[in-house]
């Protein structure tokens, strides 16, 4: 994975080429209101492929950080064998995309699922969206499931991460612009989140392995 340190996300550079190309045109032609909507239109590109660098505070060894800017929706408890708690972080246009991983880990697997892109609030969103699911090993054999699914967006769900990498924690691995991550966690976890708390992907805590 190739680390990116310019402040837009190298997914945006295609969207802001090609807004450059028809705003040095429609300049050349004297097209003023074309012109205004292309600066426009740029402006919003540059402001939504953002890639800040944040503050990466020592936290313990054991900790888990926000893999995505959002607010947390949902904390649910689960039936399962493997994870007691899912916690859903909803992220908006409006939010920094590039996603961080939340541990130094393996990224012991990774599964894409192509689909749709409609709201939230429609009854297929679980069942059809674009979606990725990555589990992440650390080296305590803790482990964590993350998903991230799209909400509408005009981009496409994008991790450059690859299966079997080691990951330090915070380090950036792809790109959410408009979605939800859900975090999976055994029952080992403490949680130090709650629902409503304002997340910052690699800044803000969620938990730690006990």
């Amino acid at each position: 994975m190739r680390a990116n340190l310019l402040p837009i996300a190298q997914e945006g550079w295609k969207y802001i080429a090609s807004t450059s190309a028809f705003l040095i045109l429609f300049s050349l032609l004297d097209l003023d209101l074309l012109t205004l909507l292309t600066s426009l239109l740029l402006i919003s590109f540059l402001y939504l492929f953002r890639n800040p660098e944040r503050q990466l505070p020592m936290f313990e060894k054991l900790s888990v950080v926000a893999p995505s800017d959002g607010v947390v929706k949902a904390i649910v408890e689960l039936q399962e064998s493997q994870y007691s708690y899912r916690i859903d972080i909803e992220s908006s246009c409006l939010d920094v995309a590039v996603l961080r991983a939340p541990l130094s880990a393996k990224l012991e697997s990774m599964t894409k699922y192509n689909g749709t892109r409609v709201s939230k609030d429609s009854k297929l969103f679980k069942d059809t969206n674009e979606n990725i699911v990555l589990v992440f090993v650390d080296e305590n054999a803790n482990r964590l499931k993350i998903t991230h699914r799209l909400k509408q967006s005009f981009s496409p769900l994008f991790i450059e991460a690859i299966e079997s990498q080691n990951l330090h924690q915070t380090a950036r691995y792809g790109l959410l612009l408009n979605g939800v991550t859900s975090i999976y966690l055994p029952n080992n976890f403490r949680l130090n989140v709650n629902v409503g708390t304002e997340l910052k992907a690699s800044e803000s805590l969620i938990g730690y392995f006990s």
